[in-house]
């Protein structure tokens, strides 16, 4: 797959080109049957699919609370989802208010068309573009004939399937229902996170845990809680179980995640882990003292194990 960040100067002539236009925020199973309808029509007419998007995610731009917009995916995560699904171009479009206030007419002659020239768009049948959201499929069908272009509609039936499964992953997310979420995608949500500096308590009961910044801002946090994980580090996967919460038994102050690595006890502070949520374990729960604690960390352990060995 060909990633292309600019418009002006970086695209090629497409051959035959199948577009679509989306977030495509999770590229979950909903946004798979897309990428498969948008694969066969370029099959038919051997063209080239192209997937075009939007960096920073258009919400960021004219919400007006932009600080509570949560992703699935970051960009690169996006990229990398989508070049395993076999998609030939992704357009990363720059968003800013000057494309979000251009008119619907020029979102088709001096965006769709003048840059991408394709045989056939693919849209939902709700679609709508242009300052005042006033283009809509009715005006890209009309201006597609004189232009020479085609264009399909996603049915309501399959597009409702994917707004539904985007907002349940989410919610599902925050509601510690990991496995529903993993059904929707199609893969285990996963985050990247630097190792920093704690207050070493877990070492001191045999539980030492990596204490974990998430690079991206922007990215979802799941729920407080404690899950089974998988941790990748080095190019290496090992087992473990993580925190993400405020530790009420030591002092409930801060919300922090920390991933105990079972069989680990390299020293990785400032290094990168990525960490695929698998199951939810429980909630937190404040102990009385760190021997109850350290008692339920042995039991965590076990099941982790057991439910991550199961699926191994």
């Amino acid at each position: 797959m060909k990633v292309h960040r600019e418009l002006v100067g970086s695209l090629p002539d497409f051959r035959n080109a199948v577009v679509t236009i989306g977030s495509f925020d999770g590229v979950h199973l909903g946004h798979r049957k897309i990428i498969a309808q948008l694969k066969t029509e370029a099959r038919k007419i051997d063209g080239e699919t192209v997937i075009i998007t939007f960096h920073p995610h258009p919400r960021k731009i004219i919400s007006s609370v932009p600080g509570d917009i949560k992703l699935l995916n970051t960009l690169a995560e996006k990229i990398e989802l989508l070049e395993k699904a076999g998609i030939d171009h992704l357009v990363v479009v720059p968003f800013d208010h000057a494309f979000a206030s251009q008119s619907a007419e020029a979102y088709i002659n001096d965006f769709l068309f003048r840059y991408f020239k394709p045989k056939l768009v693919i849209i939902g049948y709700d679609h709508r573009f242009g300052k005042g959201r006033v283009g809509n499929y009715e005006l890209l069908e009309a201006r597609g004939k004189e232009l020479g272009f085609r264009v399909q509609e996603i049915s309501e039936e399959l597009l409702n399937e994917v707004v539904i499964s985007s907002t349940k992953i989410r919610q599902a997310l925050l509601d510690n229902e990991i496995e529903l979420a993993n059904e929707y995608l199609g893969y285990s949500y996963f985050f990247e996170g630097l190792v920093i500096e704690g207050n070493k308590l877990g070492r001191t009961i045999g539980y030492p845990t990596a204490n974990l910044h998430m690079n991206a801002e922007d990215k979802l946090v799941p729920g407080n809680g404690v899950y089974a994980v998988e941790v990748r580090h080095n190019g290496a996967a090992y087992y473990g179980m993580m925190n993400i919460g405020l530790r009420p038994t030591v002092d409930g102050k801060k919300r922090v995640i920390e991933v105990n690595i079972f069989d680990f006890s390299k020293d990785i502070y400032g290094e990168e882990l990525v960490i695929s949520i698998r199951h939810y374990l429980r909630g937190e729960v404040k102990f009385n003292g760190l021997e109850e604690l350290k008692a339920q960390l042995k039991t965590d352990r076990e099941q982790a194990m057991q439910l991550l060995e199961k699926k191994r």
